[in-house]
């Protein structure tokens, strides 16, 4: 008698997301009295019809251009969205790398995009995927079904990214240009990078936008080696540094500390979902947190800008 055939690694890889995505469903179910699924209700509203304009409606509501045909004054009225889009925007350049074995940023975000993909198939959500890194590495479009969920998976944990750069507005921007209606975005990234606050708010005002940032604890505090040459992964670049040295340490430090505030700070500004998540913590609770955050949210009514 044969033995069975061995698991292959997309097998164990999809036995453990669901092992993820159970565990995630279990607990909301208990706190929320909801489901899961609850991460891609539709938050936006779309345009439905105009009606005449009724005491106590707002005057941005006014359809101006059907209010001029002479027939009186016309608001536009919006429905809730009914069938959710969702794209996974994902950075994948070199920092993302750093962490431990099986838990460096990019693990841990490609694990929450694969929970992601399989729930969406337990309902009617489009669920597609942009990587990037300072360009365009992979994009899946917004799809349906469980053999979509696999090739979705498939396709970004074996995703080998040509450039290590970084280019955060690069990839919001692209993300713009291939979005042609409202869409619920989950971005992910450590956010090491500069000048991306315009695209981000673009983005924010745009679409219906939940921000994830990766942070590794390694990069909060250097151990004190001495003088040893570090090499920037994305630039390739090498310099002689004195770890030891408190000043070294200190500015390390700041810099650490003013990117991981900054980009909560503009979250906070555009009332934008945001949840900051370290490689050697467990990420069930804060994604629940998130999922509770969704369920208490009411529809947003589409950016006029």
């Amino acid at each position: 008698m044969s033995s069975p055939a061995p698991e292959t690694s997309l097998q164990q890889l999809l036995r453990r997301l669901r092992q993820l995505e159970i565990r995630i469903r279990k607990v909301v179910d208990a706190q929320l009295q909801g489901d899961f699924h609850s991460v891609f209700k539709g938050t936006g509203l779309e345009f439905d019809d105009v009606r005449l304009y009724q005491y106590g409606d707002e005057v941005r509501a006014i359809d101006w251009a059907v209010s001029a045909k002479g027939h009186g004054t016309f608001v536009k009225t919006y429905k809730e969205e009914r069938e959710q889009s969702v794209l996974l925007l994902l950075d994948v350049s070199r920092s993302q790398l750093v962490g431990a074995e099986g838990q460096r940023k990019l693990d841990v975000a490609r694990d929450i995009c694969g929970i992601l993909a399989l729930s969406a198939t337990r309902q009617d959500a489009q669920l597609g995927v942009l990587a990037f890194s300072d360009q365009k590495e992979l994009y899946l479009p917004p799809g349906k079904g469980i053999r979509h969920a696999y090739a979705l998976i498939k396709s970004l944990f074996s995703l080998q990214p040509s450039s290590p750069g970084t280019n955060v507005a690069a990839g919001i921007r692209q993300a713009l240009g291939l979005l042609k209606r409202r869409t619920l975005v989950l971005l992910l990234s450590d956010f090491i990078d500069v000048d991306f606050e315009r695209e981000l708010t673009m983005l924010a005002r745009k679409h219906d936008l939940v921000v994830v940032q990766l942070l590794d604890r390694r990069e909060q505090e250097f151990p004190p080696l001495g003088i040893v040459p570090l090499r920037d992964q994305e630039t390739g670049r090498t310099v002689w540094v004195n770890t030891s040295s408190k000043a070294w340490r200190a500015r390390y430090r700041l810099t650490y500390e003013q990117n991981r505030d900054r980009i909560g700070q503009i979250c906070r500004r555009q009332k934008t979902a945001f949840i900051s998540i370290s490689t050697d913590s467990d990420y069930v609770p804060q994604l629940v947190n998130l999922f509770r955050l969704r369920n208490r949210r009411g529809p947003a009514r589409p950016s006029s800008s």
